[in-house]
């Protein structure tokens, strides 16, 4: 992509979202032009588009809306719509997955024929692996995931490759457990500064020995636009994460030494489709991307914790861009 901010248009879908919202302000901040979709309508996406006013706001339906008019004029992509959860993926849950995720991908594809934008980077998941038990999954393990969830993110992979032998420049990322300001209400360390500040009890599944490689939404959001321009041959997948899977107990006790209260808990059997552990090796990343996570574990937590009790757990980046 080209660095002269007069020529970069980035479209960003699911650009309200927790993690769309900080590259929007990444990408505005390094002085692109960029074109933010998002279909969302709950206070926490109107307080993005309020924060992000620089942003050219489109609100639509990526299913039903004209996409090649939409790319029209972009230069680069960055697809993070899509429908998330493991366990919304079970039985009738999994058409709004297809929907959401291969099915947009595909639309979105086929604009990209027409249209030829630089480069398009698509959100894909850690859930792709499956189990990782041991040591660290570089790109090249083995693909078995135990959700429809994850099967509806190597979809969108496999519709990569198909694409890419059309002609268009498109690259996959990884992400693993991104965690930070502004994480969906219903991910782990949400519920569990909720349950500490007196929220419902955070729900247990399992013995809390499940571990999960977890990457702050600020390098997630550095790699997404390292992403844009890096020499990466287009059908790349590339992993995002820290390569330090931490247990779900390692986290609440975290919360309660930062907050020097408990976290409430009530025990649940394990859900069906997590894996009991992930973990990223992230050398690819580093090659192609010159991409490392920067912030720690301790002071990524202390962020989320810190925005969620001043009640602004959206907004927005205290990093610079340039980090």
């Amino acid at each position: 992509m080209s660095p002269d901010p007069i020529r970069s248009r980035v479209l960003v879908t699911g650009a309200a979202g927790f993690v769309g919202a900080v590259v929007t302000r990444r990408l505005l901040d390094l002085g692109h032009r960029v074109l933010a979709v998002d279909a969302g309508d709950d206070p926490r996406h109107h307080r993005a588009r309020a924060a992000l006013v620089e942003a050219d706001w489109v609100r639509a339906d990526l299913l039903t809306i004209d996409l090649v008019e939409l790319l029209d004029g972009v230069d680069a992509v960055v697809h993070l719509a899509g429908r998330p959860g493991v366990q919304t993926s079970w039985g009738h849950g999994f058409d709004d997955h297809l929907a959401g995720n291969p099915l947009l991908t595909q639309r979105l594809l086929e604009a990209a024929l027409v249209t030829r934008p630089r480069r398009l980077v698509v959100a894909s998941s850690s859930s792709v692996y499956g189990d990782i038990p041991d040591g660290l999954a570089a790109e090249d393990h083995p693909l078995r995931p135990l959700s429809p969830y994850g099967v509806s993110k190597l979809a969108v992979e496999a519709l990569l490759h198909a694409y890419v032998a059309r002609g268009v420049d498109a690259v996959a990322l990884r992400f693993f457990t991104v965690f930070g300001r502004g994480q969906r209400p219903d991910m782990a360390l949400h519920r569990m500064i909720d349950a500490a500040l007196g929220g419902p009890p955070f729900p247990m599944r399992g013995d809390g020995r499940q571990a999960r490689d977890v990457t702050h939404v600020d390098d997630v959001a550095a790699a997404i636009v390292a992403a844009l321009a890096a020499p990466v041959r287009p059908g790349t997948a590339v992993n995002i994460g820290a390569g330090r899977p931490v247990s779900v107990t390692d986290l609440i006790e975290r919360v309660e030494a930062h907050l020097l209260c408990s976290v409430p808990i009530v025990p649940l059997t394990e859900a069906s489709g997590d894996p009991s552990r992930t973990a990223a090796d992230t050398r690819l990343a580093r090659r192609l991307l010159g991409w490392v996570p920067r912030v720690g574990l301790a002071e990524g937590i202390a962020d989320q914790i810190e925005h969620h009790v001043r009640g602004d757990a959206m907004f927005l980046p205290t990093t610079r861009a340039d980090r």
